[in-house]
């Protein structure tokens, strides 16, 4: 595996482990001692009075399970004997979306199933669960969730009148316009029912309810445009929507815990040769399937911090004809029998190449259009607050080289980083890749402040810092004082 690893697999780990959030660790001489949460915040947790913002954890890229709904599969989440195989033309069809709206594809039909707090998966027909997202559920308390079985029964006590806590599940193959709109019907909704119980419980009514946002990878992206623009729709000439802050009128902290706002070359890599893990246990995706995926060209880096260069040139990775031309993703030569699987009604090889050039620039121009609407220079509203979390011990691709004549790309630069996404992307400073840099970080994100962790892309949210950080910004960090000062 080269330096970069993928959006699919965290850096210099035992692959499946890292992705699934396996139990193995970094190596250590010696344990660091570790506060004890519960005695710290559980005095805390179990006020659920009207001063206390409600909490919403959004899941990243991977995040959420995926299912069926007419066959019952898991197209994501688990790999046994029921899961979708990319493999065959039936998996890949679930998996991929669809080439053109005209086209009629199961992968269509496919929704989000609950975030991913464990995964499935067989060794020699054995059935093992690793854990994925259950830490940050346990710690927060969502829907009461405790897991014994990993060990995570002792943490922060809720109580037994908890009901302010909610995990937001998303199709995290889809737009990121789309997904941050479902987010905004999502608050709404959450709104309306603490509302409800606030007047049931307290008789307080039509109390102006403010929610914190704790979401790890690219769910920070989707809640960021949630916040900046509400539900609204990227223009289709390519101009920039009204900054119109109105998904921010309820949210009072958004936490975004290793966020590339910048994009990650990460996502770059499995677009252009999809994702082979090296494993029968994890089966292989290929560029035809990622490359219907909207939210993976939404995570592509900016030219402006020269991700990619060729003969010296960086390479604007939203321009269509660079990707034609290098023969990257769905336009890769010798790529039409995985495009057959995906488009079995199209007759020929030409028509289908056409079907995926078209495909591919099309949600290409949308990327940059998306892009330039989260780059915009925006201070935050009065009364929200933006905090991010990133690593910045482990080394991560900085800058790939491409060759003009196989299109191949290697990398040849990496910067601090959690080994999947740079420091620099999560701040979205604008002296990523610039030499020489200047002094200060160049953000056009009002963030108000940052906490940076020795730690990989999925471990951010185990790392015991950030759960004793996070703990303590959700639940007892005075709000009056942080507006004063």
């Amino acid at each position: 595996m080269s330096s970069s690893g993928s959006a699919f697999a965290s850096h210099r780990r035992g692959l499946l482990a890292a992705l699934l959030g396996g139990a193995a660790g970094l190596p250590s001489c010696a344990p660091a001692p570790a506060a004890d949460l519960a005695l710290l915040y559980s005095p805390s947790a179990m006020h659920h009075g009207i001063d206390r913002n409600p909490v919403i954890v959004i899941p990243g890229l991977l995040g959420s399970r995926l299912k069926d709904p007419a066959s019952g599969r898991i197209v994501w989440g688990a790999f046994d004997g029921n899961a979708a195989d990319p493999s065959t033309q039936d998996g890949a069809r679930l998996v991929a979306l669809p080439f053109t709206d005209m086209m009629s594809s199961p992968g269509a039909a496919v929704r989000p199933d609950g975030v991913l707090d464990r995964v499935r998966i067989r060794v020699a027909g054995i059935p093992i669960a690793l854990q994925a997202y259950a830490e940050i559920l346990s710690t927060l308390g969502v829907g009461g969730y405790r897991d014994e079985a990993l060990g995570l029964g002792g943490q922060v006590d809720y109580g037994r009148e908890h009901f302010t806590c909610f995990q937001f599940a998303y199709d995290w193959r889809q737009d990121n316009v789309v997904n941050a709109r479902r987010l905004v019907e999502f608050i709404r909704e959450k709104r309306a029912y603490v509302q409800g119980e606030y007047a049931r419980r307290y008789g307080a009514r039509d109390v102006d309810v403010k929610f914190d946002i704790v979401a790890h990878s690219m769910g920070g992206i989707v809640a960021r445009y949630a916040l900046m623009y509400g539900g609204a729709e990227l223009p289709a000439d390519g101009s920039l929507p009204p900054l119109t802050w109105d998904g921010a009128r309820h949210v009072g902290r958004l936490i975004q815990v290793g966020t590339p706002n910048g994009g990650s070359l990460d996502a770059f890599r499995v677009l252009v040769d999809g994702r082979d893990f090296g494993t029968p246990i994890v089966p292989r995706y290929s560029p035809s399937i990622l490359g219907t995926f909207p939210s993976l060209y939404q995570l592509l880096p900016r030219q402006r911090a020269r991700p990619v260069v060729a003969d010296g040139v960086a390479l604007d990775l939203h321009d269509p004809a660079i990707w034609q031309r290098m023969g990257w993703g769905i336009v890769k030569p010798g790529i039409d029998e995985d495009l057959a699987a995906l488009m079995p009604t199209v007759g020929s090889a030409e028509e289908r190449r056409s079907i995926a050039i078209g495909l591919q620039a099309r949600l290409l121009r949308r990327a940059k259009a998306f892009a330039a609407a989260m780059d915009r220079p925006a201070p935050l509203p009065p009364g929200t607050e933006l905090m991010l979390v990133a690593g910045d011990a482990m080394p991560t691709t900085e800058r790939m080289s491409a060759d003009p004549a196989t299109g191949r790309v290697t990398p040849i630069r990496t910067g601090p980083g959690d080994g999947v996404v740079l420091r620099d992307s999560v701040m979205l400073d604008f002296r990523q890749g610039q030499d020489p840099r200047g002094p200060a970080v160049d953000s056009p994100m009002d963030q108000r402040r940052a906490l940076f962790l020795p730690r990989e892309h999925l471990e951010l949210t185990r790392d015991p810092t950030f759960r004793n950080n996070v703990l303590y910004w959700l639940l007892e960090e005075p709000r009056q004082r942080m507006a004063r000062a």
